[in-house]
């Protein structure tokens, strides 16, 4: 008999995996929607008045944009774990759970009974992931981190913005990547249990996921003397790379990375192979030291011709560039995914493509629906209740 493979049903990477989730705002919560996207059960573990992140905005037909982003397709539990009960229910979710993450204040899980080390030993096979701001020990532990407040004490404002006014990156990419290094540390211990059989711990923090971003400004820092300053669409070692107007009030960006780029730019685009050897520009090191003339010789050819026609020498030149966008211009992005999520109202509204894509699934399948704060309360009680016998 053939077997025709669009009716074999492939298993998802996390399929059969439990997910236990004490998580608020938006590191542990993107973290472990990750994990309901791979197929995971996903229980969040919310206070009765529910995540913060719940009321952050209400951008997305009345419902948080944050929170839509970061809990589709989990089940929603309300829990006080410093109520005896609740803490025997939740040690009996960790007892069949393969995951716990977990991003409260540095030492609350532990002074609620749920020290991650101790949960290990009475769990052998459970991973745990603790999620902080700074880590957790130092003169830091217990700050409150904000991932703006990262962005300011790891440096990574004083790398952006422009000249003379260093800015905060616009989405917030600390608590982003916490959640990546968190996925990436649960993926490697969940590895290595199927070889060992044994969980394992994973700690990150905001703070130490920042830093090791920025260990280039730090090495440059610490062994040349001197950090990068914020150069607004520039680099601080490449020219011509930047932002220049078009005639009708585009922006492009171009990157130009070696000297056959260099030549090519000069002869096609800018229309005088003769440039790529003034004295003032012949090799890298001279276009950043000229850096402002180059860069005004490169705005006025561009300022003479519309987006469509240098686009079109760009491309022919083999030259990188790119649109400098608004988000509105983003939204309309003919490469811009999208996927379909229910929301708490029933409505539905869409969110990017997923970044990852696999071999055997539908790109554009709808998401998981985001649960409302403590739907799931009841079944799981009733799924999870002790029986008798296990008292």
């Amino acid at each position: 008999m053939t077997i025709d493979m669009h009716d074999v049903v492939h298993p998802t990477p996390y399929s059969g995996l439990l997910v236990v989730s004490i998580e608020q705002a938006v590191a542990a919560p993107l973290c472990s929607c990750h994990f309901a996207e791979g197929g995971a059960r996903v229980i969040k573990i919310e206070r009765p008045e529910g995540d913060f992140a719940r009321k952050y905005d209400k951008a997305v037909k009345g419902e948080s944009s944050y929170f839509v982003w970061a809990n589709h397709g989990k089940e929603s539990l309300c829990l006080d774990i410093k109520d005896k009960a609740d803490a025997e229910l939740l040690h009996e979710l960790l007892s069949r759970a393969d995951i716990f993450i977990q991003n409260l204040a540095p030492g609350a899980s532990a002074r609620a009974g749920f020290d991650s080390a101790e949960l290990r030993r009475r769990y052998p096979r459970l991973i745990t992931c603790d999620i902080s701001g700074y880590g957790e020990t130092g003169s830091y532990r217990d700050m409150k981190a904000y991932d703006f407040l990262v962005q300011c004490e790891s440096g990574l404002v004083a790398v952006n913005g422009a000249p003379g006014a260093p800015g905060r990156i616009g989405v917030s990419v600390c608590d982003i990547g916490a959640s990546m290094n968190a996925v990436i540390g649960i993926q490697q211990a969940l590895y290595l249990r199927s070889r060992t059989g044994n969980g394992s711990g994973v700690k990150v923090s905001l703070f130490d996921t920042a830093a090791d971003w920025m260990t280039v400004p730090l090495m440059h820092t610490v062994y040349a003397g001197k950090a990068p300053e914020p150069v607004g669409l520039k680099h601080p070692s490449i020219a011509p790379y930047g932002g220049f107007n078009t005639s009708d009030d585009h922006v492009l960006a171009i990157s130009i990375q070696n000297e056959r780029e260099w030549a090519r730019l000069c002869a096609v685009v800018l229309g005088d192979g003769a440039i790529a050897t003034d004295a003032r520009f012949k090799d890298a090191a001279c276009r950043v030291q000229n850096r402002q003339e180059l860069d005004a010789l490169v705005a006025e050819v561009f300022a003479k011709s519309t987006r469509s026609e240098l686009e079109a020498r760009l491309r022919d030149a083999g030259i990188a560039y790119g649109g400098v966008n608004s988000v509105e211009t983003f939204s309309k992005h003919p490469q811009l995914r999208r996927r379909t999520v229910t929301l708490e109202s029933g409505e539905r509204a869409e969110l990017a493509g997923s970044p990852i894509q696999y071999s055997y699934e539908d790109p554009s399948a709808p998401l998981g629906r985001i649960p409302r704060v403590g739907e799931h309360t009841a079944a799981i009680r009733s799924e999870f209740a002790r029986m008798p016998q296990d008292a």
